[in-house]
């Protein structure tokens, strides 16, 4: 069983090109946030692809209370939607709940749920409704077969165009692993696939009251995961890593895109 391919703007999901998933963890700011979309822009126009703009308005789910969250759900979506006019590009962001979800829809062209809440009734229901397509991070507490049900219900409530992303399990304190193997588990369920290469080399409260990881390696996970025939990559990406106030350490910087683009494109077109 093979998931049907569908558009959003010059995005295929499902079909012969790799989908990408471009962009910083949250906006921090509407110039950083213009700032990153016109260089990712600039980057995949060089290398002839299209790219899915992504940047969190909130990012409900840190360590600490005190850490940076974002500018908020209405400035956010008007920035992603500022976005979206200016570079010609479709975009996405994590919403977190049920009664975000016509507001997000307005703006964005995929709406993303989040790992800790992909089983959240509701919130997928809501998601299925909006008429929009719908991305939905697997659980780090999920096996690959588990999705099926979030599949289902996402069909009930009318929805055809979404997408499962691939992002670790958790592997004892402050780690994760990611399962190539998860890639066909679910592709075989006839599901498309992401594979969330930022995410997935965490190490979620691994720094006491933030959360650390292994970014030089997201490119080596994005490069398997493509040889395993993910249908896309999600990658975060900042002009300076070391000064995002999240995920940083798990961010690619900007300067490097082009390079791990390039490779896994390549090995893209190889199989």
């Amino acid at each position: 069983m093979k998931a049907k391919p569908f558009r959003l703007g010059p995005v295929t999901i499902g079909g012969r090109r790799l989908l990408l998933i471009l962009g910083p963890c949250v906006i921090e700011s509407e110039k950083s946030a213009f700032r990153a979309a016109a260089r990712i822009s600039a980057i995949t126009q060089r290398l002839g692809v299209p790219f899915i703009f992504k940047a969190s308005y909130d990012k409900a789910n840190r360590t600490s209370g005190k850490s940076f969250r974002g500018p908020g759900l209405r400035e956010g979506c008007q920035i992603l939607a500022a976005i979206k006019r200016e570079f010609g590009v479709p975009v996405t962001t994590d919403v977190h709940s049920a009664a975000d979800v016509e507001m997000v829809a307005e703006s964005v062209d995929l709406l993303q749920i989040p790992a800790f809440l992909c089983r959240q009734t509701d919130l997928i229901e809501a998601a299925a409704a909006s008429g929009r397509a719908v991305n939905v991070k697997k659980g780090q507490f999920l096996s690959p077969w588990e999705v099926a049900p979030i599949a289902r219900k996402l069909r009930d409530g009318g929805c055809r165009k979404f997408l499962f992303t691939e992002r670790g399990t958790t592997f004892g304190y402050n780690n994760l692993v990611a399962d190539m193997r998860s890639i066909p588990w679910m592709r075989d369920q006839g599901l498309h696939v992401v594979f969330d290469a930022t995410h997935s080399v965490q190490r979620p409260g691994g720094g006491g009251d933030r959360t650390t990881g292994d970014g030089k390696l997201a490119p080596v996970l994005a490069a398997a995961a493509v040889a395993a025939g993910a249908d896309g990559i999600f990658l975060e990406t900042h002009e300076n890593p070391s000064r995002a106030p999240s995920d940083g350490a798990n961010q690619i910087p900007l300067a490097e895109l082009p390079r791990v683009l390039r490779k896994i494109l390549a090995i893209r077109n190889a199989i």
